[in-house]
């Protein structure tokens, strides 16, 4: 999805419109806030397209295989949670949820500038900007915080299509709250990363990840979400001090013998 070429042909916003089919699905999920997320899809399937966000072939796709999968992760997030979405590119599926879900707050965490801009235009456009916020930046940089910021933390944290699940347990942990949980929105090999990863995610302070399927009688095929309850405060290794030589100076530097 993210990176695809950008089209080289008029963009056809009718692209993103709702799929009879899907309507009931789409209702059951966004209820009185469809209207903002068919607004969504077309920012999607126009700004989106252009900015190479969303393939072109991807467009007659966006509400079952993008905004619906996303929306139900929904049903594993507790009402009034904090929800910090892990490389968020296009929204998905952070905007997404913000959208279905008026009673969470939510940071996207980007490090790209043109998908950047892009979340924060449609923040404002989709007037989210109460209850979502932009921070450019990589994961590790938003858990640690800076001099003139806040380390950044939630109860709930969220990925879809970034990594596997223990570099995405190294990213995420350190951005959820002790007890809150790691959501990850995954595919048809979930169980086989579960085992696979299941001893690095302990490591890193996590519990035993389990599967769970969203979205069951309301989309086909449901989604498939593995979860990590952050367990323990793991703390980072300290990089270690560059070694000295006897006369105290550093090795390799400009008092070096000649």
């Amino acid at each position: 999805m993210d990176g695809a070429a950008t089209s080289s042909g008029p963009v056809d916003p009718a692209a993103a419109s709702l799929p009879p089919e899907l309507a009931e699905a789409a209702r059951a999920l966004f209820g009185d806030r469809i209207d903002l997320a068919a607004a969504y899809a077309e920012l999607l399937a126009t700004e989106g397209v252009l900015r190479g966000l969303i393939g072109p072939r991807e467009t007659p796709r966006l509400w079952d295989r993008h905004l619906l999968n996303c929306a139900v992760m929904a049903e594993r997030i507790p009402e009034g949670a904090s929800v910090i979405d892990v490389g968020s590119g296009a929204g998905l599926p952070g905007l997404v949820l913000a959208i279905a879900r008026p009673d969470l707050t939510v940071t996207l965490v980007e490090p790209l500038a043109r998908r950047v801009s892009f979340l924060v235009e449609a923040v404002q456009q989709l007037g989210l900007t109460r209850t979502v916020r932009v921070f450019r930046g990589r994961a590790d940089e938003a858990a640690a915080g800076s001099r003139d910021r806040e380390p950044l933390s939630a109860d709930i944290v969220t990925a879809r299509a970034v990594a596997a699940l223990d570099r995405l347990a190294a990213w995420c942990l350190p951005l959820t709250v002790p007890g809150g949980r790691l959501v990850a929105l995954k595919g048809a090999s979930a169980a086989e990363e579960m085992t696979e990863h299941a001893e690095a995610v302990l490591r890193l302070g996590g519990g035993e990840p389990e599967l769970h399927r969203c979205g069951v009688g309301v989309i086909e095929p449901a989604a498939t979400v593995i979860e990590v309850v952050r367990e323990r405060v793991v703390n980072p290794r300290k990089p270690k001090k560059p070694k000295r030589s006897r006369g105290g100076r550093n090795r390799g530097g400009r008092n070096r013998d000649r």
